[in-house]
């Protein structure tokens, strides 16, 4: 287990560093470079060229890019263009709401998929398995934006069942910790901040949740029906084994195998892609930041969420490898 997560970190600094070089390149070709996203358009020629020596433009592409990425390593991704504010800090402020939005989500998609997704395949062409099919379908169809718009509308505006915006209710006073709201309350002992804050999230996770739940759910059915049509299965419930230990060990431990790989691909695209949900219920995330910083062409920001999306990434797949060979034990001995 030792060996393979070092060799999966050691994996990822030819990763990190090829990337690097791309967006190096890519920050290089932009048309006007960072030098008009700082001046803006109507700058002086003298303007430009006084910037481009003050930020070292003006040095030889190696010789930038040595720089930038000794400011890499030393976790300084440059300065926000917009906030005047250190890329780094600006991101440490505001992951962790995307952060928390991302996992509760993620949980309510595999708390409600999986299981679905099995009794679904078990109950093969039966009302519950149509439902599934027919509820997938739905959910990866609908667009997150106007399921978020919906949610919020029926649920917060007409009924009044659910706060509209924001993480927590302006009256609650409530000690921040790590800035995950919910786990705050809990550390802190102050229950009524985690009650407000994990009522904040119920709308923003149901809506995010949608697409991975729908993928999860299909995946882990038809990841069942293909392992039911296995020989060791059928030879298992020859042998007289209870339902209970097939299921268990011989149905749904090799079943969860692709369904692990697919979360873990969703779970990174929850963390990138999160940007309209926290526009439409004001999260205050980096998804909108990074909105911002899209439209304001804060190149910094966005070179540093490229990278810290690719590491979050790497670090997910080897989690997934790890979940590998606890579930596997002979991917351990590959």
């Amino acid at each position: 287990m030792l060996r393979l997560i070092v060799r999966r970190l050691l994996q990822l600094i030819p990763t990190l560093v090829g990337l690097s070089v791309l967006l190096f390149i890519w920050l290089h070709r932009l048309p006007g470079g960072p030098t008009a996203a700082l001046l803006g358009e109507r700058a002086t020629e003298a303007d430009r060229r006084q910037a481009e020596a003050l930020l070292g433009l003006d040095q030889p592409l190696w010789v930038q890019y040595g720089r930038f990425l000794r400011r890499l390593v030393e976790l300084d991704l440059g300065t926000s263009i917009r906030t005047g504010r250190p890329v780094w800090e600006e991101f440490t402020m505001r992951f962790p709401a995307t952060v928390e939005l991302a996992l509760a989500a993620m949980f309510l998609a595999i708390l409600i998929g999986v299981p679905l997704g099995y009794f679904a395949a078990r109950r093969r062409g039966g009302w519950l398995d149509i439902g599934a099919v027919t509820g997938s379908l739905i959910g990866i169809c609908i667009p997150v934006f106007f399921l978020a718009f919906l949610l919020k509308e029926v649920f917060a505006v007409v009924l009044g069942w659910f706060p509209s915006v924001g993480r927590q209710s302006t009256g609650i006073n409530a000690t921040d910790v790590t800035g995950f709201h919910v786990l705050d309350g809990i550390l802190t002992g102050e229950w009524d901040a985690s009650a407000d804050a994990l009522w904040h999230l119920v709308l923003p996770a149901v809506a995010l949740a949608s697409i991975p739940l729908a993928i999860i759910t299909r995946m882990t059915r038809a990841s069942v029906l293909e392992v039911l049509q296995e020989d060791y299965v059928r030879t298992a419930e020859s042998k007289g084994l209870r339902r209970r230990v097939v299921r268990l060990r011989h149905v749904m431990r090799n079943a969860l195998l692709p369904v692990v790989t697919a979360i873990g691909l969703l779970t990174g695209g929850l963390l990138s892609g999160a940007v309209l949900t926290e526009t439409v219920f004001s999260w205050g995330g980096i998804g909108s930041f990074i909105r911002d910083a899209i439209d304001g062409r804060d190149y910094p920001v966005l070179m540093g969420f490229i990278l810290f999306i690719a590491l979050i990434y790497v670090l997910i797949n080897l989690l997934v490898d790890l979940a590998y060979s606890v579930i596997d034990p002979r991917v351990r001995v590959h």
